[in-house]
Parts: C-alpha cells; sequence; structure tokens
C-alpha cells in the first residue's frame, strides 16, 4: 500500500480523498495556490505545498510544480481527483516516468477514451450500443453536410475534445448548419486548443443516466449500477440520484453489461463512469466515458455502503476486486450547492460567507470545504457543496432534501439553494418524471 498520496487538487474533493486516506493510515500532502491558502484541505492534510498564484494554469494545472511537490515530500503517488489534470494523458505518463503512481487511468486509457470519435468506434467494436453519427473528425463542411442528411435532423455537433457543454451546437434544419459549425469549431479552439468536430444524431427528451465502474489491473471489471443525472444546465449537471425513478431491472442489467463491455474494451484501470442518453423507449447509447472519480460519487456510496475513493486507492495499489456487481439498496439523493445567484441567471457569486450552518440528522451527508469567514475565490469551479441525502425510499430521500435545505445556511454570497428548495416541490420531479430538457422549461422565479 502507498506510504504518502498527494493530491492535485482542491476543494472538497481534495478533503474528501485526505479523510479516506486517513483512514487507510496513508500520509496526504495537500497543494494549494496562493488563494487557497486557507482552504480546509490545507489544513487537514499531514503536508501542504504551495504550487502558485491563484490562476488555475499557474497551480493546479501546472504539471511540473505538482511533480517537484510531490518529490520533496517524497510522495509514492498522486490522486488527481476530478476536473483539472485528472483526466489529462501527459500528466498521467509523467507520473509514471517519474515512477509516481497515478491513481487513475493510464495515458493510453486517457486517450483511447479522451478524443470522443475514437471512443465511439471503440464502443462500437466492443458491441457497445452508440449514437448514429460520423465516423471520426468531420473533414470539412461538405463532409458534414452530407452525413448530416443521412442520419436526418435534429443533429448534435460536439468538438472531439469537448466537455462541460463547450463546442457543442444542436442543429434542427439544414440552414443552420453552418454558422453552427463555424461558431462550434472557433469555440472548440479556443477551449481546448483543438477544433476537431464530429456529428451525432439528436435524441429528443432524452434521460442521462451513468453506470460506475470499477477496473482492477488484472482487467476484471464490475459495475456499482446506475446514477440519474438529467437534471442539467448547459450541460452541467445539478442535481443526481440513484436508483433512476425510469430504470427497470432488466434496463439496469443491459446497461451494466454494456458498462462492463465498455471497461474491459480499453482494459481500464480504476473507477470510472460510462455515461449513456436514454431515449422514451429505454433504448440506450454510449455518450462519452469518464476516466475519473466523479462529482457525484456519493449517491453510489450511500446505496452501496463502499468508498469509492478507498476501493480506487486500492486498486492503484494492485488489489483485485471481485468481479460482483452492487444494486442499491437505498434512496440517495445529491443536490450540488454552488455560489451562483438562481435568480440572475445563476451568475457566479464568489466572496466572503459571513454565516455557515450545515444541516444534519439521519441520513444527510455533507462534503463541503467551506465555512463562516472563508472566502469563495472567483478563479475556479462555483461547487461550494455538495448535499446529499439517504433514504428508504425516493419520496423520504425527497422529503429529507426538502429539510435539510431548510436548514442550509450560507449567507454572504448567493447560492442555489432556493433553486434546490423549488425543485423539490416540483411536481414533475417528484413524479420522476424529467429528461435533460426539463430545465428549459423550469423557472425559479
Amino acid at each position: 500500500m502507498f506510504k504518502k498520496i498527494l493530491i492535485a487538487n482542491r476543494g472538497e474533493i481534495a478533503l474528501r480523498v485526505i479523510r479516506t486516506c486517513k483512514e487507510m493510515n496513508i500520509k496526504t500532502v495537500a497543494v494549494y495556490s496562493l488563494a487557497d491558502k486557507e482552504s480546509l484541505h490545507v489544513r487537514f492534510a499531514d503536508e501542504a505545498v504551495c504550487i502558485g498564484p491563484a490562476s488555475s494554469s499557474d497551480s493546479y494545472l501546472n504539471i511540473p510544480n505538482i511533480i517537484a511537490a510531490a518529490e520533496i515530500t517524497n510522495s509514492d503517488a498522486i490522486h488527481p481527483g476530478y476536473g483539472f489534470l485528472a483526466e489529462n494523458a501527459k500528466f498521467s505518463k509523467i507520473c509514471k516516468e517519474n515512477h509516481i503512481k497515478f491513481i487513475g487511468a493510464s495515458a493510453e486509457m486517457i486517450n483511447s477514451m479522451g478524443d470522443k470519435a475514437k471512443a465511439k468506434e471503440t464502443m462500437k467494436r466492443a458491441g457497445v450500443p452508440t449514437i448514429p453519427g460520423s465516423k471520426g473528425i468531420i473533414k470539412d463542411f461538405n463532409s458534414l453536410k452530407k452525413i448530416a442528411l443521412e442520419i436526418g435532423y435534429p443533429v448534435m455537433l460536439k468538438a472531439t475534445a469537448g466537455g462541460g457543454g463547450k463546442g457543442m451546437r444542436l442543429v434542427w434544419k439544414e440552414e443552420e448548419l453552418k454558422s453552427n459549425w463555424e461558431n462550434a469549431k472557433n469555440e472548440a479552439k479556443a477551449s481546448f486548443g483543438d477544433d476537431g468536430m464530429y456529428l451525432e444524431k439528436f435524441i429528443e427528451k432524452p434521460r442521462h443516466i451513468e453506470i460506475q465502474i470499477i477496473s482492477d489491473q488484472k482487467g476484471r471489471a464490475a459495475h456499482l449500477s446506475e446514477r440519474d443525472c438529467s437534471i442539467q444546465r448547459r450541460h452541467q449537471k445539478l442535481v443526481e440520484e440513484t436508483p433512476s425513478p425510469f430504470m427497470t431491472k432488466k434496463l439496469r442489467d443491459e446497461m451494466g453489461k454494456a458498462a462492463i463491455k465498455a471497461a474491459e474494451a480499453v482494459k481500464y484501470e480504476g473507477v470510472g463512469t460510462v455515461e449513456f442518453l436514454v431515449d422514451k423507449n429505454r433504448n440506450f447509447y454510449f455518450m462519452e466515458m469518464n476516466t475519473r472519480i466523479q462529482v457525484e460519487h456519493p449517491v453510489t456510496e450511500e446505496v452501496v455502503d463502499y468508498d469509492l475513493i478507498r476501493e480506487q486507492i486500492k486498486v492503484a495499489a494492485g488489489i483485485e476486486i471481485s468481479g460482483k456487481n452492487y444494486f442499491p439498496q437505498l434512496h440517495a439523493i445529491e443536490c450540488r450547492i454552488n455560489a451562483e445567484d438562481p435568480f440572475n441567471n445563476f451568475r457566479p457569486s464568489p466572496g466572503l460567507i459571513t454565516n455557515f450552518h450545515s444541516p444534519g440528522g439521519h441520513g444527510i451527508r455533507i462534503d463541503t470545504h467551506v465555512y463562516a469567514n472563508y472566502t469563495i475565490p472567483p478563479f475556479y469551479d462555483s461547487m461550494i457543496a455538495k448535499l446529499i441525502t439517504v433514504a428508504q425510499t425516493r419520496e423520504e430521500a425527497i422529503e429529507k432534501m426538502k429539510r435539510a435545505l431548510d436548514e442550509f445556511v450560507i449567507e454572504g454570497v448567493h447560492t442555489t439553494i432556493p433553486f434546490h428548495k423549488k425543485l423539490m416541490c416540483e411536481e414533475a420531479f417528484i413524479k420522476g418524471d424529467y429528461t435533460t430538457n426539463f430545465m428549459d422549461s423550469f423557472e425559479i422565479s
């Protein structure tokens, strides 16, 4: 087992990894930017190293500084968390070259899944259902036009190097194709330095359902069931739950088997997620594979009673898994609490938290790194907490979430708590009748 792990991340996920490491008697090293020197992950780690100024590119994305921090602290492994360098093939490769274990996927695995077009072809060969679309990167506009006609409108343009909704455009008819093609390419180039595009058939009113998987170094894979992540805004998840209210035993079995095929196809190592779009007839299509721990992992942990960070570390250390699949025993819901103003188009709201009171009681979990008198910096993602409720039934989990949100006090900045309060009372949500289009018609005011 590892003696010391450096956590190449910040905020709640860094603190989350530190907690598990402590329980495993593994020493921890926090890295931080100058903007994060007062963050809890810095306070609770065994050691802390400043890796640069506030800007992400000069700190949490600065590979030489992170490797140097690992070397001076004699860390034998690095946990990347999610975001930043978690799915950076170059970083994974450099860790290996410096004899530091990267707790995550290898460079080859990341590359095979990071390029969306390549990933789709890999899945096709593995027998995983995929959305009809282009084969690889589209060469030019004429090729695009031809493919769009073949698969039929509406279509979705996607950047091969995309993420977070960047470089994506929905096109309903041919007249809109050229302008969307140019805009998507420009956005992809600006965001990722790569304007490669591919095309997919647009699935109307789908559910976004993902399967949590784990694979060991021997290539054995298993799944831990699904998470429904359909409540999204601009392709960013807001609420996740498991089990999905749309799920059937047959569908879970089929999707679980497909996810295992996906993991085995790339000889995957670690925890990861296979994301699917599911249409109204419960046909499902591979969307992408995330080669990292995800923000929403707590809902899975709560219903199967496994610490996924612990399992991730064990697999990285060479410990084999049983190969057994796990199924929800309870119901869990996660609300992402962001420092954003939901009444002002969810505009980021950094600043000083003047008062902070977290809810408690049976079945309540809070993952956060903030506290009263903590200043939320403007340089990073706006998520400041995750509120998870777990109960015997979905109805109980919703009622528990309503109570917990009422009890959750964060003053000094705007947060998304009022949005979540209203959502939990929304009839369509209570019925489980929602798709990825839910937010298009949801009114918070």
